[in-house]
């Protein structure tokens, strides 16, 4: 998939960037050798490859270092919400944003 100078046009508006033609080559360029390097990494057959909770779990045993999940603080729901302007149930009143 390459990208064309309409479609960096379109994404630099996208994202509210000014690019100059310079610029805007040198992206085309950039993110054109991006997908070109994604691409490679997509036609690497991966079916039978177990993942890896870690890089050097390839080489050695790696032993990953976990905390125990345990309350470290007291619940302050009621004292964090006291300044909301709206509460109901324990959860934060918002207004409505998406119809």
């Amino acid at each position: 998939m390459a990208l064309t100078p309409q479609d960096i046009s379109r994404i630099a508006h996208l994202a509210r960037l000014e690019l100059q033609p310079q610029e805007s080559e040198r992206m085309l360029t950039q993110l054109n050798e991006f997908f070109g390097i994604v691409e490679k990494m997509r036609a690497v057959d991966t079916a039978n490859m177990e993942p890896l909770a870690h890089p050097m779990a390839v080489s050695q045993d790696v032993v990953l270092r976990l905390r125990d999940d345990a309350v470290s603080e007291p619940n302050q729901r009621e004292a964090n919400q006291r300044s909301a302007p709206a509460v109901e149930q324990g959860l934060f009143l918002v207004p409505k944003v998406i119809e």
